[in-house]
């Protein structure tokens, strides 16, 4: 349990420095210290506060008028202090763990989307489940959580500095029982719920991202569910799916019987104790009979701060769950490709010019379990059009792959123009949660066309009427659900139009079309003197390429022009 705790603060650590020593950092401390400011002038209101109602008991004990309302009116007097400061105090925490939350968010988003980061974790890191909740709940958790934990420790060192100096001067016999009683209580928490609270909760976190999950691909998917008929299977699913996540439950909540049931012995125990020891001196007529109520306020103030890991032990066990969780995923974010694990990985080189070309490249799977293509050469002369066939599974998107930089796993080396000068169209075309000019400029969604160009465009992709039935360039709309798979892709077309890129990479992005509208957006993209690499099994595509790559299971290819394939003669091949 001990190593479990030294390694929770340092991944901790390891996490929030960079807030604290950041660029952020004098804006940070600045309301850390006006925190502490608060919190040590709350404390010693809260010592006076306690003390006056000792007074105001023993004031009516005695029948003492004029000292009563004396401190009625000195107690009423701190209150007013004591509301807005406590009020303040609270409002300055909370902010300073949101202004904390939105700079790791930042931090991490950013480091999320460098690097293709995103598409790496999902298809390297299957470990690092649910990158959403991660980015959405665990770095709430971590900064929010972790700034009030810091501050209830904070602030109960300073309650148990300042009421034991009270309770010393009442029995010393308070102080010395609480100690000790606290000690206990703390370590049979710490040792014997603390390992199995940790893992339950970990585990917790991951079952249920996973039962929301797969409610999200069941909305997301719900068409092609309904046409397969898969409603019993995907019902299925998500009950076993929810199903791990009860189980773990169970567990979880037995644990947390067990702690609880200790906690609350443990905790209603020294509601008598105060009475019990102050009460010799009562009767005996040393003390008044305020002290009492003096001893028993310092003493639990005193109790409930030395007792504060026993009483939120499982808030803590799910907090350390959740530092794991968001250690691991920082941890992946800031790999770099020189780590050791990475050293020995056959890498393909890539080189930025302003051209294409293909060197002696072997592909593989970034797993590195499966040759895809070996040997692969050639190059695209400016304005020319490739297109990549062959069956099923031989490497065709995996040539495109490389192109982009999604894989790197091979040999050979790779001549590219930046990526900045690449648009991609995949079979299935990303529509952006916007508006319909968001669609058609994606991914340069700032630059500025006008509605007329917007409008001709639509018109050569056959898309004449869009604006007209979803209200105009500029409504957000669900473009995903409100369009047919035909239509995505003749949008996709035209965001290849109007962003007229020096080269495009299309994955058979007229798949879903005709061969109508295929052979007028495919001129309408000729016409553009884009360089461009299609991939796609239809015969009529030879038309708009002057090359063809021919891939072929047992990873060999031939270089060959339209006619050449018509016609079965070889050109050049590997």
């Amino acid at each position: 349990m001990e190593r479990i705790n030294f390694l929770l603060i340092e991944r901790f650590w390891q996490i929030a420095k960079s807030y604290w020593f950041g660029d952020k950092k004098w804006i940070a401390r600045g309301l850390l210290l006006l925190l502490v400011v608060l919190l040590l002038v709350y404390t010693g209101l809260s010592v006076l506060l306690n003390t006056e109602r000792g007074t105001l008991i023993s004031a009516l004990s005695a029948k003492d008028e004029d000292r009563f309302w004396q401190t009625v009116i000195y107690f009423v007097g701190i209150l007013v202090v004591y509301a807005p400061l406590f009020a303040g105090y609270n409002y300055l925490q909370k902010r300073l763990g949101v202004e904390w939350r939105k700079w790791l968010s930042d931090r991490i988003i950013d480091r999320y989307f460098t690097n293709r980061s995103f598409y790496r974790l999902n298809n390297e890191k299957k470990e690092i489940d649910n990158p959403d909740q991660r980015i959405a709940e665990d770095i709430k958790s971590f900064t929010v959580d972790s700034l009030q934990f810091m501050l209830v420790i904070a602030s109960s060192i300073l309650q148990i500095i300042a009421f034991s100096g009270v309770l010393w001067g009442i029995s010393k016999e308070l102080v010395i029982f609480l100690v000790i009683y606290a000690i206990v209580g703390t370590g049979v928490a710490a040792f014997v719920f603390g390992k199995p609270l940790v893992r339950l909760n970990f585990e917790q976190l991951k079952k249920e991202a996973n039962f929301r999950f797969s409610l999200v691909r069941v909305r997301e998917n719900a068409e092609a569910i309904a046409f397969y008929s898969g409603e019993e299977r995907e019902s299925e699913q998500v009950k076993n799916r929810f199903m791990a996540a009860f189980d773990n439950y169970k567990r979880l909540i037995f644990w947390q019987l067990n702690l609880n049931a200790l906690t609350n012995f443990y905790e209603f125990i020294p509601f008598i104790i105060p009475a019990i020891v102050v009460a010799p001196s009562i009767f005996s007529g040393d003390l008044e009979v305020g002290k009492v109520t003096e001893a028993q306020g310092a003493f639990f103030r005193v109790f409930f701060s030395l007792n504060v890991i026993v009483d939120r032990f499982d808030a803590f066990t799910n907090f350390g769950a959740g530092i794991n969780r968001l250690y691991g995923f920082t941890e992946f974010l800031e790999e770099t490709e020189t780590k050791e694990k990475e050293a020995d990985k056959p890498t393909i080189k890539t080189e930025e010019n302003g051209r294409i070309a293909i060197k002696d490249v072997t592909i593989q799977t970034p797993n590195l379990q499966q040759t895809l293509v070996k040997d692969l050469s050639l190059e695209l002369a400016t304005g020319e059009g490739l297109l990549v066939v062959g069956p099923s599974g031989c490497g065709k998107s995996s040539v495109l792959r490389t192109l982009a930089g999604l894989w790197d796993s091979g040999a050979g080396e790779i001549v590219r123009p930046s990526l900045d000068e690449i648009l991609f169209l995949p079979q299935k075309p990303y529509t952006i949660l916007g508006t319909l000019r968001d669609q058609l400029l994606y991914p340069h969604t700032d630059k500025e066309i006008s509605d007329e160009k917007l409008q001709e465009t639509l018109e050569k992709v056959n898309l004449a009427d869009l604006g007209d039935r979803f209200g105009g360039f500029d409504v957000e709309q669900d473009w995903t659900a409100l369009l047919s798979l035909g239509e995505q892709q003749r949008l996709s077309f035209a965001r290849l139009l109007l962003t007229q890129p020096k080269y495009a990479i299309l994955d058979e992005a007229t798949s879903a079309l005709d061969v109508g509208n295929e052979e007028k957006l495919y001129k309408a993209l000729v016409d553009t003197q884009t360089t461009f690499i299609s991939v796609g099994h239809r015969p009529t595509l030879r038309n708009y390429h002057q090359r063809v790559l021919q891939l072929s299971e047992d990873l060999q290819w031939e270089l060959k022009t339209p006619e050449d394939l018509s016609t079965g003669k070889v050109a050049s091949s590997k």
